[in-house]
């Protein structure tokens, strides 16, 4: 942008150029960033970001996220993971249920949210709930709990 649009070109001959005459207008006068939260920015924190200072709970050494692995799928998405050529058979032989192993599909849990299809599906999961089980057997399939 050139000189001439500049803001600052309004106000030449003015003494202070807006910042006025008693607090001059210099580099950092309350410090850099977040200097002064628990002393003269103190009322400021406090007021708009409670609790920014300080801990909370309990530590946990050496915390590993392996063990806390269990990506859900709900109930209604179950019949997403069955392939196309066990659907086409599924669709011939009404007596045939598809086995569905969540597990290869990246999913550790079954919930029970939504609803099944009529028709029977056997589940190999690691966990499931107690919904999911009940409709999953109320259509007629089963689950099998694998490690």
């Amino acid at each position: 942008m050139p000189t001439r649009f500049h803001h600052n070109r309004k106000k030449r001959g003015h003494v202070s150029a807006g910042h006025g005459r008693i607090c001059k207008h210099r580099k950092h006068p309350g410090g850099r960033g977040l200097a002064g939260g628990q002393h003269h920015h103190r009322i400021h924190m406090d007021k708009y970001h409670p609790g920014y200072f300080g801990k909370v709970g309990m530590r946990y050494f050496h915390k590993t996220n392996n063990q806390f692995w269990r990506p859900v799928i709900n109930v209604d998405k179950i019949w997403s993971l069955v392939d196309a050529e066990s659907r086409a058979k599924v669709a011939e032989n009404k007596e045939l249920a598809p086995v569905v192993d969540v597990l290869k599909s990246g999913y550790a849990k079954v919930l029970g949210n939504g609803c099944l299809p009529s028709r029977p599906i056997i589940v190999k999961t690691r966990f499931v709930s107690n919904l999911a089980e009940k409709k999953i057997k109320a259509k007629g399939g089963a689950v099998v709990l694998s490690a």
